[in-house]
């Protein structure tokens, strides 16, 4: 893409840092297309995650609560905003590619399934002998291969610089500097075979904006769903150095404050200081690195965008406090064993009758072999809406299990 069409829409390469990832340099995409003369190759990026199905499916899947428990609590759709306004202000801070750490944080978390974590332990169980379930791979599996709206691919065709940042926000998969838990996902090894991510490597500096962004969003807002839904109480954040440390600064500050409001000084004074952390760990690994251009972003020895290690051991200790008081209260642990099992219900009832899955999902599943067809049958479910698979549940059965 020429200068003159950069800096016709404000993104010259001056207002970037030089480690930042360049629009003018993308590695391109799959699928070679020309240029946009309106827009970068992130840019262009970002507009087709929000436009295409998966994202407004989002809308109608669990993040901790399910739907049917109130109207305000968290979406998947209403966390991926939130995770990317996060980390815009990344980006803007430390002047790495907004339109690349945008489209990172809306596609993250494209792969989940239906009734959150709870759908994909049960996809996983019944996908162990074919290689598993994963929602990241789930996601590169949708951007590439499942999202079926453009004339001359299939997926979305994205740039290899949102591809490798969706794959690998939160580090390397292979090699001695691999951040990744146990064998990576097959999905992600025959897509690499095909189109290399250098899964060894980092990824830019847009990626790992996005990733500690979800977990900025998730410790923070999942304590404010867990105020809402009255499995904590405002006072129990005092066991929280962070939170209880807010919560101290606004009582003593706002002492006739009403709680609904409480709630909300403290959730945006808590998102600002791990915000403020992050910025200022940042810059400090970046210098004491030499971190000089992206391509020292991918060959660093350690992930360059996180908290302080003071800010990390807070993070990690509200992580420990909703897991005990929230994921794992006997009314969420309730529901969501009840997800879990009407998951494997349809998974079942669709290997014993592909006929059964809708919308051509069926076709040519019966000639299928069987690790061909449970993979068809997971692509099918995991993009399921959490009503869309009550109401598949209740056609397909006698009983289905209220879920809450």
């Amino acid at each position: 893409m020429s200068d003159p069409i950069f800096a016709a829409i404000g993104l010259g390469r001056s207002a970037l840092a030089p480690f930042a990832c360049d629009p003018a340099a993308s590695r391109g995409r799959l699928f070679p297309e020309p240029d946009s003369p309106t827009r970068t190759p992130f840019q262009r990026d970002r507009d087709r995650i929000v436009h295409s199905t998966a994202f407004r499916r989002l809308k109608h899947k669990t993040q901790v609560f399910v739907a049917y428990e109130g109207d305000h609590f968290r979406t998947r759709l209403t966390h991926t905003i939130e995770v990317s306004q996060i980390a815009r202000a990344f980006a803007r801070a430390l002047r790495l590619d907004e339109d690349l750490t945008e489209a990172i944080a809306l596609v993250h978390d494209f792969g989940h399934t239906p009734f959150g974590h709870a759908g994909e332990r049960a996809l996983h169980r019944r996908m162990e002998r074919f290689g598993g379930f994963d929602h990241n791979a789930q996601s590169l599996r949708i951007v590439t291969a499942l999202e079926r709206r453009y004339a001359e691919f299939d997926g979305l065709n994205l740039s290899f610089e949102t591809l490798e940042g969706l794959v690998k926000h939160n580090g390397p998969m292979l090699g001695p500097r691999s951040t990744w838990p146990g064998e990576v996902p097959r999905p992600i090894l025959e897509f690499d075979a095909r189109y290399p991510l250098d899964l060894d490597r980092f990824a830019t500096l847009e990626a790992q904006a996005a990733a500690i962004s979800d977990d900025i969003a998730y410790n923070t807002h999942d304590l404010d769903d867990g105020l809402r839904a009255g499995l904590i109480e405002l006072d129990d954040l005092r066991e929280l150095e962070l939170a209880g440390s807010i919560l101290r600064e606004v009582r003593a500050r706002y002492p006739t404050l009403d709680d609904a409001r409480t709630v909300h000084e403290i959730m945006r004074r808590h998102i600002t200081r791990m915000v403020e952390d992050v910025i200022a760990s940042t810059l400090r690994r970046l210098e004491e690195d030499g971190i000089e251009m992206v391509e020292d972003v991918r060959t660093a020895g350690r992930t360059l965008l996180c908290f302080s290690p003071e800010m990390d051991e807070l993070a990690r200790d509200t992580k420990r406090f909703l897991f005990a008081r929230v994921y794992r209260s006997p009314s969420v642990s309730r529901v969501m064993m009840r997800a879990e099992g009407l998951v494997e219900d349809l998974f079942q009832r669709y290997v014993a009758e592909p006929s059964q899955m809708q919308g051509g999902w069926s076709r040519e599943a019966e000639a299928m072999d069987e690790a061909r067809l449970a993979r068809r049958v997971s692509d099918y479910l995991s993009g399921m809406t959490d009503s869309y698979a009550v109401s598949e549940h209740r056609r397909l059965f006698d009983a289905t299990p209220e879920l809450r």
